[in-house]
Parts: structure tokens; sequence; C-alpha cells
């Protein structure tokens, strides 16, 4: 999952990398319609900039709060976290024995 992440986010910095190259590379190209796309394209990328930071602010915030939660109440935490993993062995057990029959 984090291997995925991480690939979205490159590719999403290479999309931003290349529209940032176009900008330039057509900063020199006259026409109304060039320059209404140059404006939508630098605009969309503002926003993209704006919701990129709105996004990551609100995974920060959602870790601290958890860290914070997690300190002040360690052993249910951890019987939470024993909890989901007896779940996830179970279920998991009973597909690997009905993909055997």
């Amino acid at each position: 999952m984090d291997k995925q992440i991480e690939t979205v986010g490159h590719d999403v910095g290479q999309l931003a990398d290349d529209a940032r190259a176009l900008l330039a590379a057509t900063s020199d190209v006259a026409g109304e319609r060039v320059a209404e796309a140059r404006a939508r394209l630098a605009k969309a990328l503002d926003q993209g900039r704006e919701l990129c930071g709105k996004a990551r602010d609100k995974a920060i915030e959602g870790a601290r709060a958890t860290d914070l939660l997690v300190h002040q109440n360690p052993y249910p935490a951890i019987a939470v976290g024993v909890g989901l993993g007896a779940i996830a062995g179970y279920l998991l057990a009973v597909r690997c024995r009905c993909n055997r029959d």
C-alpha cells in the first residue's frame, strides 16, 4: 500500500513538473486560446498545490491526534490492535482453508 501511495505521489509530482514545463515552453506563443489554456493550467496547478497542502495538514493532524490518544490510553490501544490482528488472522485462515478444498 505504501508503495502505491509513493508511486501516485511521484506521478502527481511528475505531472505538475510537466505542466510547469509546458507553461514555460508556451510563454512566447501568442493566441487567445493558448492564453486561456495557460491560465486554466496555472489555476489548476495552484488549486492542486493547495489541495495537497490541505490533505497533508489533515493527515498530520490525524496522526498527532492518534498518537495522543494512544499515549493517553495504551492498554485499550493494544487490545484493539490485538483484536484486529486476531480477526484478520482468523479470516485469512478461513480463506486459506476454503481455497484448499
